[in-house]
């Protein structure tokens, strides 16, 4: 194999192949020397010296394969005295990965293969082990981090969620841009302080140009975005006040449930059973002719079912409602029925709906969404699932920007 052609293929400004060490059928190694006249440039304080040489350090990187074959460099590095920082420094090469074993380019293809798969999956695909990909992917994602999501980017409208990353309630809390439906900052916790970061993070000027907030409710994202995003639009989500209801309708069938039990009633235990839980979650639209059937009857042998399937329906149809002061009027009116009700599960909800009774009525003057937030809480759930969990939190916290934010490298290329 010629050495110039070899040369001409791997592009390495300022550097030469002076010897091909080694062939054989699955490897390549090259020894590379500087060119006469490049600039020996300071690792220390990041300065060009012409002055104070020191010797000579023979370095092996891996770079990207030639014809199949894996590519070893063994680069010839100068050692020089800094003057700045009266120590000796090796060289800093611009297409060599900083403290690493691999050419700059080498990380960033193994950068694009994690993003569409899993980090052992790549380490096959390279010949790498698990803990290398690992590395090379973190320092990568960290580099594009500085660039792109340092200083934190602003958004009009935004969806705050958290998503569980651990057992036993270790959460992190997501910040999603609506408009571009990606995931533009995150932190481990979900109380107010940590959301106050992102906040004070953006600046007091951007926290005034966000129009809209869509959460889930929580009091303590609530009281962060009253206090920071003075003029925006916070609206309790759809989404999760279906959710609520659904919760509700549930407990009281495992209340029943467990009174039937008590009570040897078998057909009600058949009819309230974990594998029929599902048609009493389900919108009253989409059910089947059986479906109905079987909730019609459970509903006429069961008062307090009857009861909560009725109040979940009465709320929902406030959203066929198309004026605010409608809404308001309907809820208040749905509030008052459901306190006075026998399910106490809907008293509960009730209560926290009266809190939050103006955070649900604007959604009828800015219907944003945090549905964006839970579809991108799936593809979180399943990265992590991929991975089978992340010890480093960090690291996870730069996958989810790489897989749902603007780290993607096919929608956002670098």
């Amino acid at each position: 194999m010629q050495v110039y052609t070899i040369k001409q293929a791997l592009k390495l400004p300022g550097y030469k192949i002076t010897e091909l060490i080694s062939e054989s059928d699955s490897e390549i190694h090259l020894r590379l020397e500087p060119d006469k006249g490049n600039e020996f440039l300071c690792s220390g304080c990041g300065k060009a010296h012409k002055v104070g040489y020191h010797g000579l350090v023979v370095a092996v990187v891996e770079d990207l394969p030639i014809f199949g074959k894996r590519t070893y460099l063994h680069v010839v590095k100068r050692r020089y005295k800094c003057p700045e920082y009266d120590r000796i420094y090796i060289e800093e090469i611009p297409w060599m990965k900083k403290w690493s074993r691999v050419t700059r380019r080498f990380a960033e293809h193994v950068g694009r293969l994690t993003s569409i798969t899993t980090n052992q999956e790549a380490g096959w695909f390279f010949g790498l082990d698990d803990e290398a990909v690992y590395r090379i992917d973190k320092s990568i994602l960290q580099e594009r981090f500085e660039k792109k999501l340092t200083p934190i980017p602003a958004a009009t409208n935004i969806s705050v969620d958290e998503v569980s990353y651990l057992k036993y309630h270790r959460y992190l809390t997501n910040v999603v841009d609506v408009d571009r439906k990606v995931v533009i900052w995150n932190e481990r916790g979900r109380k107010t302080e940590i959301l106050d970061k992102y906040y004070e993070g953006i600046g007091q000027e951007a926290c005034q140009q966000i129009e809209s907030v869509a959460l889930d409710g929580a009091r303590t994202y609530i009281s962060s975005t009253i206090k920071h995003a003075i003029n925006a639009t916070i609206v309790y989500d759809k989404f999760h006040i279906r959710q609520k209801l659904n919760w509700a309708v549930d407990m009281a069938r495992k209340q029943e449930l467990r009174k039937a039990r008590k009570e040897n009633n078998n057909e009600l235990i058949d009819l309230m059973n974990c594998k029929q839980r599902f048609i009493l979650l389900k919108n009253k639209s989409n059910l089947t002719k059986n479906q109905a059937n079987y909730l019609n009857r459970l509903c006429e042998i069961n008062k307090p079912i009857y009861e909560a399937m009725l109040l979940k329906e009465s709320f929902l149809q406030v959203y066929d409602c198309d004026q605010p002061e409608e809404a308001q009027k309907h809820l208040e009116s749905w509030i008052k029925t459901a306190l006075s009700s026998t399910v106490d599960t809907f008293k509960i909800i009730a209560e926290s709906f009266g809190r939050k009774l103006q955070f649900i009525v604007n959604w009828f003057k800015k219907k944003i969404s945090s549905a964006i937030s839970e579809g991108i809480n799936n593809k979180i759930k399943r990265l992590k699932r991929m991975a089978y969990g992340y010890k480093d939190v960090e690291y996870f916290k730069l996958k989810i920007h790489q897989h749902c934010g603007l780290l993607n490298p096919r929608r956002f290329p670098q």
